[in-house]
């Protein structure tokens, strides 16, 4: 199941022209795309490994996905 979340909360009334609100967007989006995109190729590199590669590591494959969002989003909880 995916779980959705907010990275930002503005408001209309904080000031801010609309402009200034749409470049701010923009930036966001940006952001969440290089995020998304470093996840994608640290999977990718990943799962390129052999199995004997991964426990090298000490690592295995249920533990891939996990690894590319802590790559590519930081640890959370």
């Amino acid at each position: 199941m995916k779980m959705a979340y907010v990275t930002s909360n503005r408001t209309i009334s904080n000031g801010m022209g609309l402009g200034a609100r749409l470049t701010e967007i923009g930036k966001d989006i940006v952001a969440a795309w290089r995020a998304h995109r470093v996840y994608r190729e640290t999977l990718t590199e990943l799962q390129a490994l052999s199995t004997r590669e991964l426990a090298d590591l000490g690592l295995n494959a249920s533990m891939l996905r996990s690894i590319a969002l802590e790559a590519a989003y930081g640890k959370r909880g």
